[in-house]
């Protein structure tokens, strides 16, 4: 029958991957609790391909999942597009969290707010989960059941359709590594089949072995598969813990293999045999054909039975707080050795009727279209995982987002942020990044400088380009290429806008007017208006200039003392836009003196002794330095001598009687140097610093001519302040 039609929707096709099998299973519902079984193929592995319930040759796992398919397929008439799948408990982690979801206001409770609360425990849980393991891998939730519900903090059955202002769940979420859960995608991508639902092994036995009703009783579940012992607990209405062992029933199948020297396949059929048979007959590898009792098989495993419900019955203490349970169900090929339960009702202390095998007591509500289905405990796990979809089907769907696979309630208005949100998709990695940003103070206040803004996220759906509010719906195909970062913060200093405002400071200087700019220093350096800015710098642009600063930037040679607003001044004293300065010479100190008796604290008695006391504090060469530097750059960008620099000269020619120094020697007198090996003479001036070779040696300090200047005379090093005397060689150069 050629198979072209795609399968009714109704249609469940479930497929249980198990470590030796993997059976197929086509149904539908019929009313709301009956379910009818149209096929089932059994297909066992031909080689080991899984161990312990994860796969390890996705390729054959998907060979013997693709022959399954077919096979029902050609039964049917239809072709089959989707699965169920289970996951088998192997490394299995579980959280239990109380999570809580306050509503915008009392209402009514509705699927949206209990699947809002789930989800709100499934990120506390996941939280929980990173915090108290270190796992090397991503998790992966594979279910999640809720224990109990709260409205308004009381305990209820059931919020549905309550009214409330607050509700809250105790949830158990169950995780397994991305590594297990992608093996299984892989192996059923690689059949032609895509992912319709995935569950835990035990949630779905749990779905048929143990009806709701049972599930107020302290029960047990134990689906004993070939790799894997997969168990889920039952109280007071609700399934309160899953666990897992790696023990089953190749376990005993390897030790008859050991016992009796036959590989694992005739191993397996002696086990299968000795429940069914009084003797069983083999060829081991040596080719002597054997033949023994039953009775013999069973005493051979009777330790490994006994070693294995041990630990199962260990785990099931475990899981229910230290406790044994009330009673066990079993199920699974593994469970079906006849000294199992009898074992696992010791170990558990409980009476053997107890502990049970759950056969075809279980599949009254279950009906089969093929003839002759054997009803027994191997069957549940497989229509389990039909109906446990069933039970979720209408409210939930899963897309694909970067290749993951991702369960979403079905609200009826997801978008690509629900499923964004649902698989941990970084926030960060959705909008635009800002480089890396710039922190330093201006005036010791902190400024920042923020980094270029990077692209948003590309998103796409179903290969089209779509965004974050972009509508899906089930098995969507989403690609989220990450956004960009932005470049890295730059700025200079000239882009600050206190530079650009920083205007001027005006003071009155012997009651003559004089203009001067203000000073930018940068980590304590004058700073050029092109110089970047980097983290931590401390910028300074200053409101006033210190006494000496102005001392040296006016070249005073006589000795004076200084007024600040009629009050006398020391020379680290501030000067702020709108002082008045007053010089005081010598002569009319002493006037003051004989007409006063008023002897001033402060007497400077020569522009020598004045540097010498200045260059003590070990920074004059940096203020002089820095403020020529300002006077040229200004001058620089005028094309001529600013007009606040000229009535600065303007303020020192007060009276030229009066203020022509008299020296000991005589007065003014010329002075010859040599400067950078050029002979020039300094004239007008009974003093002279390095300073006034500026007057007449050609050197622009306003173009930058390399990192540093160098100041030298005699070969010493030196600084612009700094006294020269007849005949003094000096070095005037720039140097990177």
């Amino acid at each position: 029958m050629e198979t072209v039609t795609v399968c009714p929707e109704h249609f469940i096709f479930g497929l249980d991957i198990g470590t030796r099998s993997i059976v197929g299973t086509v149904g539908y519902r019929e009313g709301e609790e009956n379910f009818h079984v149209l096929g089932q193929v059994i297909k066992m592995h031909e080689s080991r391909a899984m161990l312990d319930g994860q796969i390890h040759d996705i390729r054959q796992v998907a060979n013997t999942i693709k022959a399954v398919k077919n096979e029902l397929q050609k039964m049917l008439g239809y072709k089959l597009e989707k699965v169920c799948i289970a996951a088998a408990g192997r490394v299995l982690h579980t959280v239990q969290v109380r999570a809580e979801y306050q509503l915008e206001m009392e209402k009514v409770v509705d699927d949206e707010d209990l699947h809002s609360l789930e989800l709100v425990g499934m990120e506390q849980a996941y939280a929980h989960l990173k915090a108290n393991t270190q796992l090397e891998t991503s998790m992966y939730c594979v279910g999640s059941t809720v224990v109990h519900y709260y409205l308004d903090d009381f305990l209820m059955l059931n919020l549905k359709d309550h009214k409330g202002k607050k509700i809250a769940a105790d949830i158990l979420a169950t995780f397994l590594p991305n590594e297990v859960i992608d093996s299984l995608y892989e192996a059923v991508k690689q059949a032609g089949l895509s992912v319709a639902n995935l569950t835990l092994e035990p949630i779905a036995a749990s779905e048929l072995a143990i009806p709701k009703n049972y599930r107020l009783l302290n029960i047990a579940l134990v689906d004993v598969g070939a790799g894997t012992s997969d168990i889920s607990i039952t109280k007071d209405g609700s399934i309160i813990g899953y666990g897992m062992l790696p023990v089953a029933g190749d376990a005993f199948t390897e030790v008859l293999a050991q016992k009796y020297l036959v590989d694992f396949q005739t191993a397996e059929k002696i086990k299968l045999d000795s429940t069914k048979k009084k003797k069983v007959s083999f060829k081991d590898i040596m080719g002597i054909t054997q033949k023994v009792d039953s009775k013999e098989v069973l005493d051979t495993l009777e330790q490994k039975i006994d070693q294995a419900t041990q630990q199962l019955a260990d785990k099931i203490k475990e899981l229910n707080g230290g406790n044994s349970v009330s009673a066990v169900f079993i199920v699974g090929g593994g469970g079906k050795m006849p000294l199992f339960p009898k074992k696992l009702a010791q170990h558990l202390e409980l009476q053997e009727e107890r502990v049970a095998v759950r056969g075809d007591e279980v599949f009254h509500n279950i009906s089969f279209a093929q003839e002759k289905v054997k009803l027994d405990s191997t069957l549940v796990t497989p229509i389990g995982i039909c109906m446990q979809y069933l039970a979720n089907a209408d409210t939930f769907v899963l897309v694909s987002l970067n290749e993951k696979q991702v369960k979403l309630f079905d609200n009826k208005h997801l978008s690509v942020m629900d499923a964004s949100v649902q698989v941990g998709y970084p926030k960060e990695n959705l909008f635009p990044k800002r480089g890396k940003e710039i922190r330093f103070f201006v005036n010791r206040e902190v400024r920042v400088l923020p980094g270029g803004i990077g692209e948003g996220a590309k998103i796409f759906v179903n290969g089209n380009e779509a965004n974050l509010h972009t509508r899906i719906e089930a098995n969507d195909i989403i690609v989220i290429e990450p956004s960009t970062e932005g470049e890295a913060a730059k700025g200079t200093i000239g882009e600050l806008p206190e530079y650009k405002r920083k205007g001027e400071i005006s003071i009155t200087f012997n009651d003559k007017p004089i203009t001067l700019p203000r000073v930018t220093k940068l980590n304590d350096a004058v700073a050029l208006e092109n110089q970047e800015i980097q983290e931590g710098d401390h910028i300074e642009i200053l409101e006033y200039y210190r006494l000496e600063e102005i001392i040296d930037l006016m070249d005073l040679s006589m000795p004076t003392y200084f007024l600040i607003n009629g009050k006398e001044a020391r020379w680290e004293d501030h000067i702020y836009s709108g002082n008045d300065v007053d010089c005081v010479w010598e002569q009319a100190k002493q006037e003051s003196t004989q007409a006063s008796e008023y002897v001033p604290e402060m007497v400077v008695e020569s522009k020598a002794e004045e540097e010498n006391m200045v260059l003590s504090d070990g920074v004059e060469q940096d203020l002089t330095s820095a403020v020529n530097d300002i006077e040229n750059t200004v001058e620089d960008e005028n094309n001529e001598k600013p007009e606040n620099l000229q009535t600065q000269e303007d303020a020192l020619k007060i009276d030229e009687q009066e203020a022509t120094p008299v020296l000991e020697d005589g007065g003014i007198h010329n002075l010859q140097v040599t400067v950078n090996g050029e002979n020039v003479v300094l004239t007008g001036k009974a003093n002279y610093t390095f300073v006034n070779v500026l007057d007449v040696y050609p050197f622009d300090t306003s173009v930058v001519g390399g990192s540093v200047v160098v100041t030298k005379i005699n070969g010493e090093d030196s600084n612009f302040s700094a006294p020269i005397q007849n005949g003094d060689a000096i070095e005037l150069y720039w140097k990177e």
